[in-house]
């Protein structure tokens, strides 16, 4: 009888502790779809926003080496503003729960190794993509080396409202003087600036499909919509 108390009574007390361990898995997963879902929104932001960027560094380049590109420096300035701008189109992932997940030893918690594997690959692609914005952030900066070669830093500051938002220039400013060379270097540190918008971009998609995908995968081995 005794042996049998001390069974049920163990039996009792793994119950407890799988019941816990089942509810902190599930406290997990609703906040992690909280943070997955945060991180679609902003995805989806960051590739409209790299849309509209690559249009207006297609159009830089367009003008400023077109024989008439003095016709166009309302257009220049205006773009041009906007090329060394890296936070609209940098992924800050909302990882906290990711955080615990791998620090509090919560990923043992998961069940089911099919979604165990997805929630890593998922960070592991996150911190890639986070990684190839430090890089180019880098590009930004060489870029900014030649672009005050070409613009005039006063009128960029007169097209600022109070909110740091950029409007376009009144008439048509003009450009600095710049030699051939200035331009060849423009050039190609716009091209750089241009390839890794289309980069990053890619990868944006990619890294959207990956969440959405384990969104539905969450959802539908927990049964939470």
């Amino acid at each position: 009888m005794l042996f049998l108390a001390v069974f049920c009574g163990f039996l009792a007390e793994y119950q407890l502790e799988h019941k816990i361990e089942k509810d902190k898995e599930k406290q997990f997963i609703r906040s992690l779809i909280n943070d997955l879902e945060a991180d679609t929104t902003r995805l989806n932001e960051i590739i409209i926003t790299r849309n509209t960027r690559e249009k207006r560094l297609d159009s830089i380049s367009l003008f400023l080496n077109s024989d008439a590109a003095s016709r166009f420096t309302n257009n220049l300035y205006y773009y041009a503003v906007f090329v060394s701008r890296g936070i609209s189109i940098r992924f800050v992932p909302d990882d906290g729960t990711m955080q615990q997940l791998k620090n509090a030893g919560g990923l043992r918690l998961i069940h089911s190794r099919f979604i165990a594997d997805s929630i890593t690959r998922y960070d592991v692609s996150v911190r890639s993509l986070v990684k190839q914005g430090d890089i180019e952030e880098v590009s930004l900066q060489e870029y900014r080396t030649i672009a005050h070669k070409f613009f005039d830093a006063r009128i960029f500051d007169a097209m600022l409202d109070a909110n740091n938002t950029p409007s376009p220039p009144s008439g048509n400013p003009g450009l600095f003087s710049y030699t051939t060379t200035d331009l060849h270097e423009f050039n190609y540190k716009l091209f750089t600036v241009k390839a890794f918008n289309r980069a990053n971009r890619r990868d944006a998609r990619r890294i959207l499909q990956q969440a959405e995908n384990l969104l539905l995968a969450l959802k539908k081995e927990y049964h939470l919509e």
